[in-house]
């Protein structure tokens, strides 16, 4: 009965603890890429609308989260993320997100100076749940600018496409995530807009 049981311990052991001479096995597991850290909200988030573009932000918070065209969208590490959902459900992005080079680099400034350009920039909060139902039709009816001119006082609204935001001055210097950008968009930012949707 001893050796029986000293038998099964043995075999347990062995099964649980391999042998380091079988530890020695080469096995090649593809891991993607790694995931950013996740940001912990205590509630939805509230976001802002950036003057001149239909891209939302969290200005609250160290680091960019974006919302556009129905994404939240993450720089980190040099690689972009994007997402259905604000904090969770990251995949690798590949692209440059279409709308980044036309957002300025100095916003978070001109957010917490409450100045655009020059102007004074009241900035309206929104619920994250009003941004998730209402972005689609805000964009097509061009909701920002014929209604609220962004909040920015003294800006002249200008009669432009639905997708004008790209005629926006793009970031002054160039960053990891963006190549030279031009007023008008390339055969590949337009390809990305495309798969964006």
């Amino acid at each position: 009965m001893k050796k029986l049981f000293l038998g099964t311990l043995l075999l347990v052991l062995v099964l649980v603890f391999p042998i380091p001479t079988m530890a020695g096995v080469d096995v090649n597991v593809s891991i993607g890429l790694p995931l950013p850290p996740p940001i912990v909200f205590a509630a939805p988030p509230e976001l802002i609308v950036l003057p001149e573009t239909n891209v939302y932000v969290v200005p609250e918070v160290d680091v960019d989260i974006f919302f556009y065209n129905g994404w939240w969208w993450r720089p980190w590490e040099g690689r972009w993320y994007r997402s259905r959902n604000y904090n969770s459900g990251w995949d690798h992005y590949r692209n440059v997100p279409s709308f980044y080079p036309w957002i300025p680099q100095g916003w978070r400034n001109e957010y917490r100076e409450h100045r655009w350009k020059g102007h004074q920039w009241n900035h309206q909060r929104i619920p994250h749940q009003h941004v998730q139902r209402n972005w689609r039709d805000w964009e097509n009816n061009r909701h920002w600018e014929k209604q609220l001119n962004w909040g920015v006082q003294g800006m002249q609204p200008q009669t432009r496409s639905k997708q004008s935001y790209r005629e926006v001055q793009p970031h002054k210097s160039q960053s990891q995530f963006q190549k030279t950008a031009k007023p008008k968009l390339s055969k590949q930012q337009q390809e990305n807009h495309k798969r964006e949707k």
